[in-house]
């Protein structure tokens, strides 16, 4: 982990120079703010640590890695709007403090500003890294919109809901992996791994999400558990739910589903019954399983030196080990 600490501090430290406009100050200045909000800055963090596991140099794959987290940072501008939130990461968001219209601009100018980062250098395989870049930001706008779609759908059923948590959050994970491969001139064998590896984890660590959002510790996992459950949120484990619920179960499923006399807790605790009954937080979790399984196994195809694979298992590991 410590060499994926080292390159979120790189990061950190790259992203303060990114931006160099200020006026007009209205467009710039919640660029710069959503940037300096904090994040993980896991996604460039592992674009570098990739670009290093095939022999990469770092400040080749620098503006790379910069110009996914300005992507990302772009999608949360634009989420919020969707959203309606008001708070993005303990503070205001950008819709909240400036405005539906500086946020549309706003983010609109960081999209082309991570095209502008990817384009800063050429590169033999420039037009490769466009093609990933690009097909992925259409997928993940994709997947927000299957997200979208799916709050008043009726016919919602597990495969499309793992895809959409595909697209709408592992495809920029293992593109920021396979384009660190790419710009380190790996094989496409070794790339397609590596892209598989992203993709696999990022779905696992999604259905972690959904069984922690329900089992996990809320002191642990950092917010109220159940909250999926009340906003009637079309997660793994409700899916699954109504997919194998019969009879009378069923009929008590659709009645906290649709009920507006039961409170909150209640609801938690009657739905949480139903999940028990059906044996749902196991399904869930060796489905969890299958996608990690699955994301080691292409990290262990890698023709890579063990040792520097061995970060990427670790950090697949500390990413799987949220408390519960």
């Amino acid at each position: 982990m410590q060499k994926i600490i080292g390159y979120i501090s790189v990061i950190e430290d790259a992203l303060k120079a990114t931006t160099q406009k200020t006026e007009p100050s209205t467009l710039y200045e919640p660029i710069t703010y959503t940037l300096n909000l904090g994040g993980k800055r896991i996604r460039p963090a592992l674009l570098l640590l990739a670009n290093n596991l095939f022999g990469g140099q770092d400040e080749d794959a620098l503006n790379a890695a910069l110009a996914i987290e300005v992507f990302h940072n772009f999608t949360l501008v634009h989420d919020d709007i969707m959203d309606d939130a008001p708070l993005r990461r303990g503070k205001d968001s950008v819709y909240k403090k400036w405005g539906s219209n500086v946020a549309i601009l706003s983010g609109d100018v960081m999209l082309m500003h991570a095209m502008q980062l990817l384009n800063k250098k050429d590169h033999p395989h420039l037009h490769n890294v466009l093609t990933l870049f690009n097909t992925t930001a259409i997928e993940v706008c994709e997947g927000q919109q299957m997200d979208m779609d799916f709050e008043t759908s009726s016919t919602v059923c597990i495969d499309d809901y793992l895809k959409m948590i595909e697209l709408k959050t592992a495809v920029l994970l293992a593109a920021s992996l396979k384009i660190g491969a790419v710009l380190a001139e790996a094989s496409e064998e070794n790339a397609k791994h590596i892209y598989e590896f992203g993709r696999n984890l990022g779905i696992a660590f999604q259905l972690m999400d959904d069984v922690l959002d329900l089992y996990g510790d809320p002191d642990k996992v950092g917010k109220r558990v159940g909250g999926d459950v009340i906003s009637n949120k079309k997660t793994y484990l409700l899916l699954k739910a109504q997919e194998l619920a019969t009879g009378k179960t069923a009929k008590d499923l659709e009645f906290c589903l649709s009920s507006k006399v039961i409170d909150d807790n209640t609801k938690v605790e009657r739905v949480t019954t139903i999940f028990n009954s059906l044996n749902i937080k196991k399904i869930a979790v060796d489905e969890m399983n299958l996608f990690y399984n699955t994301a080691i196994s292409h990290l262990d195809s890698i023709d890579a030196p063990a040792d520097k694979k061995q970060v990427f298992e670790n950090f697949a590991k500390s990413l799987m080990k949220r408390e519960n």
